[in-house]
């Protein structure tokens, strides 16, 4: 490709965008393998404002393809995007299918070069198996750039929270805010024995990962209390320290509603430091991001709970045109074709679009361990893939009767089954059950199928 024509194509991708001079000047210049000062030479702008203008237009291309582009693989991502332009038009798709033009096609060298993992753990940054969810990214990266902002992420597990909360946390980074990054699955047991020694342990976490000193001594005071002592600490040593804006990043937080005793003071105590964003001119450049499962159910009033404020991002299923992108991205050819889309409808019945459960289809389909048909029959019984998956649902479900009860009902029923509101709390965040209102049908076919089985009722 010419740069000319690289031009063109990243203004098709971008058909919204304002290109100036200097963006025509940055896409061709990077296309040409020349760095940012070469750029700038002869034209009376300096480097790191042409670097600001290229880092805006790689962003942009991020959220138009679904993957990360940058200076140094522009070449490769838009090669892939020729390929797979070229694919739709030998097939003659319909109008309806050519939204999948802006979208990276998986040919040999990109899976070879990714090295097709097992799924299950958060996606790299560069991943092309992250697929967007609009408008979740955009809005979560909008939104911390507003002061006093309060960001929650939830869903059941493996729905790609942490992978959404990566992403946040990088263009967090890339707008150049501190990050304290707290995964409460690293703390010892220990730490969780009280509240002063778990508010204690996050004030040392937090002094660390902003370069400062550990000072909890000259801060604490026993008789004013625990949380009162850790206000201080951030009030008038951590964010008296800082010029800029830091994001305070609590991943698993849902550990913490393991422990009642300690969740009972911090959750109130969170609400409590975003209302301070909102009111006290030293608390402004506190961001608060925490990301739970809400597996767990806690009873906390209205005005002390932070769960009711802020943006809150609930991770939806992918969609059946998402998962047929997915499904490219993997190297599935066929799923290009209008045979192929009715075969990836069936994977998405039976799975709901449950992200974990669809890449978990695709990888063991691109590796030829099975077909779709054999994989969808064998999905819901000990055999099949999911296997472990539902084994782990079925032992929570088992140290539960109620639980359990009440979700035998719900797959036996023909008709939607009505549910108390901590029951239909608890099995909604397990990602088992779908609400309209308090009345609850399965979130998938393949729940339905193997919990009727598990559960003490034959399939008739």
């Amino acid at each position: 490709m010419t740069p000319d024509e690289v031009l063109e194509t990243v203004e098709q991708i971008l058909p919204h965008k304002r290109f100036g001079s200097i963006e025509r000047l940055v896409v061709r210049q990077s296309w040409m393998g020349q760095t940012y000062s070469e750029m700038a030479q002869g034209t009376g702008y300096g480097s790191d404002y042409i670097k600001e203008v290229g880092s805006q237009l790689w962003q942009d291309l991020s959220g138009a393809l679904g993957r990360r582009v940058t200076k140094k693989n522009l070449h490769l991502v838009l090669k892939h995007c020729a390929q797979y332009n070229a694919m739709l038009e030998a097939n003659e798709l319909q109008q309806g299918q050519r939204q999948y033009r802006q979208a990276e096609i998986s040919s040999s060298d990109l899976i070879a070069e990714s090295e097709i993992v097992f799924p299950g753990d958060p996606l790299p940054l560069d991943s092309p198996f992250y697929i967007n969810r609009p408008p979740l990214e955009e809005f979560v990266c909008t939104e911390i750039k507003q002061v006093g902002c309060f960001v929650r992420i939830k869903a059941p597990r493996k729905m790609g929270k942490s992978s959404l909360f990566n992403r946040l946390i990088a263009h967090a980074k890339e707008q150049g805010y501190h990050i304290v990054y707290l995964d409460f699955r690293e703390a010892d047991e220990f730490v969780f024995a009280s509240l002063d020694r778990f508010l204690r342990w996050l004030c040392a976490n937090t002094s660390r990962q902003l370069h400062l000193a550990p000072r909890l001594d000259d801060y604490w005071d026993a008789d004013m209390g625990s949380k009162v002592s850790c206000k201080i600490y951030f009030e008038a040593y951590l964010l008296e320290q800082i010029d800029r804006p830091v994001i305070l990043a609590l991943n698993e937080i849902n550990r913490i509603l393991e422990h009642p005793q300690i969740a009972q003071d911090f959750m109130p105590m969170l609400r409590f430091w975003h209302e301070q964003t909102k009111q006290n001119q030293t608390w402004k450049n506190l961001r608060l991001v925490v990301v739970h499962t809400t597996e767990i159910y806690i009873q906390l009033k209205l005005n002390q709970s932070p769960f009711n404020v802020g943006l809150v991002i609930a991770l939806p299923p992918f969609t059946m045109m998402q998962v047929r992108d997915l499904a490219i991205r993997y190297g599935l050819n066929w799923a290009i074709s209008e045979f192929g889309a009715q075969c990836l409808a069936s994977l998405h019945a039976m799975v709901g679009g449950h992200p974990y459960l669809v890449n978990l289809a695709l990888y063991h389909l691109c590796r030829e361990e099975t077909e779709l048909q054999q994989l969808l029959q064998a999905a819901p019984t000990p055999s099949g893939i999911y296997s472990n998956h539902l084994r782990e649902h079925l032992s929570i479900l088992k140290t539960e009767p109620q639980l359990a009860s009440a979700m035998q009902q719900i797959v036996t029923a023909k008709e939607s089954v009505p549910l108390d509101a901590i029951t239909a709390y608890k099995l909604e965040s397990m990602g088992l059950i779908e609400l309209v209102g308090n009345r609850a049908t399965p979130s998938c076919e393949l729940y339905r199928l193997y919990f009727h089985q598990q559960l003490g009722v034959p399939v008739g």
